[in-house]
């Protein structure tokens, strides 16, 4: 079968780890209860705290930890993959962590591990943001085959860069886990999603966050999921829920066929 159900979690993250690991099995159980075989998960679903630098009290080593552990259970437990927004992995230092996009298969078996390389800066009368202060940067784009096609990490920010996604080559699914500004989110979060999908002939899943945080902090939400002519085939605007829409192979296949934009390239 060339269709898959998939699914994007929208997460309004409280300050506390525990809590939120508690909201994203109940969503993911949701999913999987509705037919999803592919579940991804906002960026920091884990936490969004007070100040950037609460998630640092969250960060865990390489392959172990209670988030890491959470995913590779709840995957095993619902017989499904899981696209993990950001999980915070140690850095070089103590003062930073790396923002990893973890996949895990059905089995809970970790595949795939991407950090996010583009870290946001903002500045907009009182809302600033610098993600510097508590990011390193990741060094390499990443993709992973799995029964549903080749699938593309990508994390909020990244978004605006469309030569990431290039550098990967063709690729039937990218994931943008996210935590939009409400300004940037109201001026571009739509725009930028459907044109990667367009120019890449490929869904777009993009699971955010969306609402109001304890610290004050609002995200835009609006998780949706995009096929590969741009159409939006499911969005949720705000608070927490699930998204659900069919990735079809062959429906890649047909835009492709239509319109052949990767075999009309031309390099300069």
């Amino acid at each position: 079968m060339s269709k898959t159900r998939v699914a994007a979690v929208q997460m309004v993250s409280a300050p506390e780890v525990a809590p939120n690991l508690d909201a994203a099995g109940r969503l993911i159980a949701a999913a999987a209860a509705a037919g999803a075989r592919l579940v991804a998960l906002p960026e920091n679903f884990y936490m969004i705290g007070r100040q950037d630098t609460d998630k640092l009290g969250a960060r865990e080593p390489e392959g172990a930890g209670p988030i890491q552990d959470f995913l590779s259970r709840t995957a095993r437990a619902h017989q499904l993959w899981i696209i993990a927004g950001t999980v915070p992995i140690l850095g070089s230092d103590e003062r930073h962590i790396r923002g990893a996009c973890l996949v895990y298969d059905d089995s809970g078996k970790r595949v795939a591990r991407y950090d996010k390389m583009h870290l946001f800066r903002f500045t907009s009368g009182d809302e600033r943001y610098d993600e510097t202060r508590t990011l390193e940067p990741g060094e390499r784009p990443v993709a992973v085959q799995s029964p549903f096609g080749r699938l593309a990490l990508s994390v909020c920010y990244d978004v605006r860069y469309p030569e990431l996604y290039r550098a990967l080559g063709a690729f039937d699914a990218m994931f943008v886990p996210s935590a939009f500004t409400v300004p940037t989110g109201a001026a571009h979060w739509e725009t930028l999603l459907r044109a990667r999908a367009i120019e890449n002939q490929a869904y777009v899943i993009a699971p955010a966050q969306g609402g109001e945080h304890a610290g004050g902090r609002r995200t835009y939400g609006h998780s949706m999921i995009v096929d590969p002519w741009g159409e939006i085939l499911a969005v949720q605007p705000e608070g927490e829920g699930v998204v659900l829409a069919e990735m079809d192979l062959a429906r890649i296949r047909e835009v492709q066929a239509a319109l052949p934009a990767n075999d009309n390239r031309r390099m300069h």
